[in-house]
């Protein structure tokens, strides 16, 4: 019998005790760094590309910053699969102290490295290096905070997981304030000189509170219970014999990939640069939308400890997959408000940005979760997220339709669509320890 038809039959998910919510709260600490340092560095990126790769062209010294994220994109799937490998063979504990100390490192170097008049090539060398530092890191983060929450609280992992991505978006509204914050205490010389150094050393703050919190968090239960059984070459082990379930898993992940890196890569400056909207007018249905987001996605994590998440999933990549061109195209039209725009959008994201951690947690067995984990959710990112704007462009130019960006996260919501009738029957019941589930089992077996 598996964990949804255990709950759907009638018996009560238990509650979260005091030890859960901790360690899920201690988990999650690095996910709200992670998206804090993407959004802080899109954001402050023109000023960065003017103090680290000074050109004549501006445009040329835009591209090489863009460049240096991208690159941090393109080291999380090797960071996702070293780091997934560390923690499956020798504990989540260590790999996930290290990872967020390092990370944290990293943020405070790059507000205080000299900029190329101080230290000439060696200030962007330092700054790629830096940035590295940070894909290999986070590249691990989230998915070792997914794995966390699911074998700490099994029977509750979905809304473990919602709770984690709940804190990334949090994450991403601090940046938002900081940024607010800023902008506004600060004139624009001043801004660009070391505003955006402030910000960076702040992420440096949180990061060093979160680490020294983290550093009280025990090592996960069920890889304790593995009782020195852990694999000894998880990775080789992983794609031995659950290469499938990678390429699920990743597909599974591809609204999420190609949604948030639309919405917060390329959408912003669309709506202001292309469509003509006021900026305050986006950045108010930015924040709007995150709330929305940040609500339905804790129902929708809620919601999948009594109904199968695939089923959820499912429902949220069709439903995407329907209304995602109409609503584009209300917007590029002026036609409606691009605030309620966002925000339906948003709501209906979040069931699959709600569900999808404890789906992909219940593909792999304890052994290699962190692993598959890590390769899956990172290969998503790093194509589906790190392309979502040059697609955009690329849509909207041999198209001439403005709404056109659209048609990328519909694709990807398809992918997800597909790959949601993929995910075997007791991928969810998976995330319950196998002395959890035998109990389970046992206990809806008819009288002798």
């Amino acid at each position: 019998m598996t964990h949804a038809t255990y709950l759907i039959s009638g018996h009560t998910a238990p509650g979260l005790n005091k030890g859960q919510w901790r360690i899920i709260f201690l988990a999650s600490l690095g996910g709200s760094l992670e998206f804090y340092d993407f959004i802080i560095y899109g954001i402050f990126v023109q000023y960065i590309s003017a103090q680290f790769f000074p050109a004549d062209d501006p445009y040329v010294s835009l591209i090489l910053s863009f460049s240096v994220l991208a690159l941090g994109f393109l080291a999380r799937p090797f960071g996702g699969a070293l780091l997934g490998t560390l923690g499956d063979r020798y504990g989540r504990r260590p790999v996930f102290i290290a990872s967020l100390g390092l990370t944290t490192l990293a943020t405070i170097a790059i507000g205080l490295l000299p900029n190329y008049q101080s230290w000439g090539i060696a200030a962007p060398v330092l700054l790629v290096a830096f940035r590295l530092v940070q894909g290999i890191c986070l590249g691990g983060e989230l998915p070792g905070a997914v794995t966390y929450a699911v074998e700490a609280a099994p029977r509750r992992a979905g809304l473990a997981c919602g709770f984690i991505i709940f804190c990334v978006n949090v994450g991403v509204l601090i940046a938002t304030l900081v940024n607010l914050g800023i902008q506004h205490a600060l004139p624009p010389q001043d801004v660009a000189e070391y505003g955006w150094r402030v910000a960076f050393l702040l992420g440096g703050v949180i990061g060093l509170i979160s680490f020294a919190l983290r550093r009280k968090l025990e090592e996960s239960p069920e890889f304790v219970n593995l009782h020195g059984k852990a694999a000894r070459h998880p990775l080789g082990e992983l794609m031995r014999n659950h290469g499938r379930s990678v390429l699920v898993a990743a597909g599974v992940a591809a609204i999420i990939a190609g949604f948030n890196g639309m919405l917060y890569g390329f959408v912003p400056a669309f709506l202001v640069k292309t469509l003509h909207y006021p900026a305050p007018d986006v950045a108010l249905a930015m924040t709007v939308a995150l709330v929305v987001s940040s609500a339905g996605l804790i129902i929708a994590g809620w919601a999948g400890d009594f109904v199968p998440g695939r089923l959820i999933l499912r429902t949220g990549s069709l439903t995407m997959l329907i209304v995602v061109v109409p609503l584009f195209a209300l917007m590029a039209n002026h036609a409606i408000s691009i605030v309620l725009v966002l925000s339906l959008l948003s709501l209906v994201f979040s069931l699959a940005s709600g569900i999808w951690p404890s789906v992909l947690a219940g593909l792999f067995p304890t052994q290699v979760r962190f692993t598959g984990l890590a390769l899956s959710y990172n290969m998503s990112v790093t194509l589906l997220s790190g392309f979502a704007p040059l697609a955009a462009t690329i849509l909207i130019e041999q198209t001439r339709m403005d709404a056109a960006p659209a048609l990328y996260i519909a694709l990807c919501a398809a992918l997800s669509f597909w790959c949601s009738f993929l995910v075997p029957g007791r991928a969810r019941a998976a995330a319950v320890p196998e002395a959890t589930r035998a109990s389970l089992d046992a206990s809806d077996m008819p009288p002798a």
